[in-house]
């Protein structure tokens, strides 16, 4: 069973889209092992998106994530890490798919309404960033 982190960005709670982001997940057969809404602090979000930091977008992103609430979830499914992405669309929203979450909702590339990790090894550190082992519960 594998298992990835989405996070639903500060837009898509601003939007009051949190459940049809989850309808979606579930929907597709995903099940949700863990969930929490936290607001991050410009330090978390630099931590999350350490990865990025040499990037252009680095303060607009860690800015924009810290705008408002987020909730993070880890879900967890067969071949997850993929189907997440599937549902969420391309992460410019101009190129997802029809019916993807971002095609539907997204504003512009950083306010893409969802966050997937897209590996196994990103998923891992991912969902220990926001959550530990206590708080995730295979169903």
């Amino acid at each position: 069973m594998e298992r990835t982190l989405s996070i639903i960005k500060p837009d898509g709670v601003a939007k009051n889209i949190i459940g049809e982001v989850i309808k979606r997940f579930e929907s597709a057969g995903i099940k949700i092992a863990a969930m929490k809404m936290i607001h991050l602090t410009k330090s978390q979000a630099q931590g999350f998106y350490a990865v990025h930091k040499e990037r252009p977008f680095f303060d607009s992103l860690t800015d924009f994530m810290t705008s408002g609430p987020i909730v993070v979830m880890v879900l967890e499914g067969e071949n997850v890490i993929a189907e997440n992405r599937k549902i969420m669309g391309a992460t410019n929203f101009k190129e997802a798919e029809e019916g993807t979450i971002r095609r539907e909702y997204a504003t512009d590339i950083e306010k893409n309404v969802v966050h997937g990790s897209d590996a196994p090894e990103t998923a891992a550190f991912e969902i220990s960033y926001f959550f530990n082992h206590l708080e995730i519960q295979s169903r």
